[in-house]
């Protein structure tokens, strides 16, 4: 049993497609030999609203991509929308965000037999250069899925319900308003629409917009990753490794922490403790000559934080290697702790 509100809300807008002409999905034509879909929008308002009827045998084959942003909503049944490697299953009245940059088309089966509307539109229809800073929160749930999952928001929720309302609205606005603020009208319902979609996808937005902020640190503090690789055992310092990436030592010190999970200090544990287990293992080299390479001062400070990290010293370490040709999967072997 689907809630009153989705059925309520799914009605009205079939109600307003009655009195709308669906074409067969046949748009060949239009793709170049790349598989670009070219679509001539209005340069003062780049938005349109397609209406396309998918039936079995009816369906464009060669899968399309565009640098425009797209919806995708079957009305009255079932269909399957291919992006990529990936299949999305859609039912009536959801509401998918087309990874439009992706090869994508719908599948054509035995069953297929739903009218469709497809909104599209260019991002400066909501955000363009002089637009407030917040507008581009309109545009987040477009952004490629961090989860490789798409961005499909189900008619049979309380905010498909709310997000097929505000379709209706904006249908009606471009389909039956002919007045002269028609797309005034049609930009403010878009809004509304979008806006739906930014609370349903909010956590998504937020994982990108996170990816995207440690992708950024990752490269501001590529110089310090690159000297430690090179020399594991040399002391680098903190005032030192925030002069490498140009940042006072707080910030560094933030950033780091932001990017990798850890303290400076402790990421520099973790980078000796692996090398030391690596050397203990595949080399024949005394315990005091590791600890000199990886820097320590001396054999028992290696020992003390080799047994705080693994659990035990690590000519325990290198014993039980020798009295066990084929070592048992131990977590205290190779999961160091760090604290």
């Amino acid at each position: 049993m689907f809630p009153t509100g989705y059925n309520i809300a799914l009605q009205q807008l079939l109600e307003v497609c009655r009195r709308l002409k669906f074409q067969p999905h046949q748009i060949g034509h239009m793709l170049d030999p790349r598989g670009q879909h070219h679509l001539k929008l209005p340069g003062d308002f780049p938005f349109t609203i397609s209406f396309f009827l998918f039936r079995a045998g009816q369906v464009t084959r060669d899968p399309t991509w565009h640098d425009r942003l797209e919806l995708l909503v079957p009305l009255d049944g079932p269909m399957q929308e291919q992006m990529g490697e990936l299949r999305v299953d859609l039912e009536a009245g959801d509401i998918l965000i087309v990874d439009h940059l992706k090869p994508h088309q719908v599948v054509d089966c035995p069953e297929l037999n739903t009218r469709a509307l497809v909104v599209t539109f260019m991002s400066e229809c909501v955000f363009a250069p002089g637009s407030p800073p917040a507008d581009y929160a309109f545009l987040l749930p477009f952004h490629r899925k961090v989860d490789n999952r798409p961005h499909v928001l189900r008619a049979t929720t309380s905010l498909g319900a709310e997000a097929i309302d505000a379709l209706t609205r904006l249908l009606k606005a471009w389909a039956l308003n002919q007045t002269t603020h028609r797309q005034a009208a049609c930009k403010a319902w878009l809004m509304v629409l979008l806006e739906v979609l930014i609370r349903a996808f909010e956590d998504s937005a937020r994982a990108h917009a996170q990816l995207l902020r440690r992708q950024a640190d990752a490269v501001r503090l590529k110089p310090v990753f690159d000297e430690v690789r090179k020399t594991v055992g040399a002391r680098l310092p903190l005032y030192r490794a925030a002069a490498l990436c140009g940042m006072s030592k707080s910030v560094f010190s933030r950033v780091f922490k932001e990017a990798s999970g850890m303290t400076w200090v402790n990421y520099l544990n973790h980078v000796r403790m692996t090398q030391a287990i690596s050397l203990l293992e595949n080399t024949t080299e005394s315990i005091a000559a590791i600890a000199a390479s990886l820097g320590f001062s001396d054999q028992s400070h290696f020992d003390r934080r080799f047994r705080h990290t693994f659990g035990r010293t690590p000519s325990a370490h290198r014993a039980r290697l020798r009295s066990t040709p084929y070592p048992q999967k131990d977590s205290n072997i190779c999961t160091p702790r760090f604290h």
